[in-house]
């Protein structure tokens, strides 16, 4: 059954809860090497954005500890949601059974059962995969290597990505590109955990989308600083000792990026779940959006942008969900820091606590 969303409580309609949900500390397994034609678990998931009313968060007339009922039916109010960490599919968030590749889909190993298809070959010397033409869709694939994207345009879909090293899937010099419903993990959580699951290597590419993917088993989940992420479900990071671990890191910029609707756990006590911090000062960081997201952990669960020294504009934190499963400020510090409150266009509102839905105030 397709999935449809209620856009009055950001929880997806048309689907029954599974029986016996995980919980979000436990990693959903990645499909094993040795069974490429198994994907990872997943589920097709809707088209549309997710919309959390967040102020229903605050201003709701009861409190749920589990999702199935109570929806204003003319969509003004919403009973308030809490405990959503546990299962956050259940409130609508991504979790490990809507988001990654659909449950089903049939995948053709790389380069054990084919090594090139339109657009696209597998490079022997390297040992990665690699995209070349405009347009191609890479799809229901399992891959075991680097996927690097040097094309425009292109739109992977339905791929499992299983490596370690630098890059899982790497974006060179790119526009347009769109990656969703595909799996992206390291191959353990240790020495074998991936640096970057999904890199703007060189922090100029542009348009892209980046939804319902399921990632784990990294240092950086996903490492952009314009477009849009949507929907992605970034939980059980890797750890190599001397590991910074960001769940979404941003590296400053002033292009425009929303990242919105997704669930981000880092069990990690550093670094965060997102980040908007440049990595030098002086840099102006602007026009980024955080919505609607179910995050924590960390040293702080979301960076503000104003380390080191940056000045910031346009930053708008909303309707975010902060979880204490890992530590009782959400993050081993706090929920936030690094925000500037009096920055033009700058906004804070409506993000609340997870197990109590109460408001938590600008860092």
């Amino acid at each position: 059954m397709t999935t449809k969303r209620n856009s009055t409580t950001h929880i997806r309609i048309g689907r029954k809860a599974p029986a016996s949900p995980a919980s979000p500390a436990s990693p959903a397994s990645p499909a094993s090497p040795a069974s490429p034609a198994s994907p990872a678990s997943g589920a097709t998931t809707s088209t549309g954005r997710r919309r959390w009313l967040f102020g229903a968060a605050v201003l709701g007339v009861a409190t749920l500890t589990a999702v199935g009922a109570l929806v204003a039916e003319g969509g003004a109010h919403a009973a308030v949601l809490t405990n959503c960490a546990a299962t956050p599919a259940n409130c609508g968030y991504p979790g490990a059974t809507n988001t990654g590749v659909p449950s089903g889909t049939a995948l053709k190993s790389v380069p054990g059962q084919v090594s090139s298809g339109p657009g696209w070959s597998y490079n022997a010397a390297g040992k990665d995969v690699i995209v070349n033409v405009k347009g191609t869709v890479l799809s229901g694939l399992y891959i075991p290597h680097n996927l690097v994207i040097d094309a425009a345009n292109v739109t992977v879909k339905n791929v499992q990505v299983v490596t370690s090293g630098d890059f899982g899937i790497s974006l060179t010099h790119t526009a347009g590109v769109t990656i969703e419903n595909s799996t992206i993990s390291g191959q353990n959580a240790t020495t074998g955990r991936v640096s970057s699951a999904i890199d703007d290597v060189y922090g100029d590419s542009t348009g892209m989308v980046i939804k319902d993917n399921n990632i784990s088993y990294f240092r950086t989940a996903i490492q952009i600083s314009t477009g849009l992420a949507d929907g992605n479900y970034i939980h059980n990071p890797g750890f190599i000792a001397g590991d910074h671990t960001n769940g979404f890191y941003v590296n400053g910029g002033t292009e425009p990026l929303t990242i919105e609707n997704n669930t981000i756990f880092n069990s990690q006590w550093q670094t965060d779940a997102i980040n908007l911090d440049a990595g030098s000062s002086g840099v102006p960081v602007a026009n980024k959006t955080i919505e609607n997201n179910l995050l924590a952990g960390g040293g702080y669960t979301i960076y503000g942008g104003t380390s080191p020294a940056n000045p910031t504009s346009h930053i708008v934190i909303e309707g975010n969900r902060i979880g204490q499963q890992y530590y009782p400020l959400g993050g081993q510090y706090g929920p936030g820091a690094y925000f500037a409150p009096t920055g033009t266009g700058n906004v804070w509102s409506g993000n609340v606590w997870d197990t109590t839905g109460k408001a938590i105030p600008a860092p």
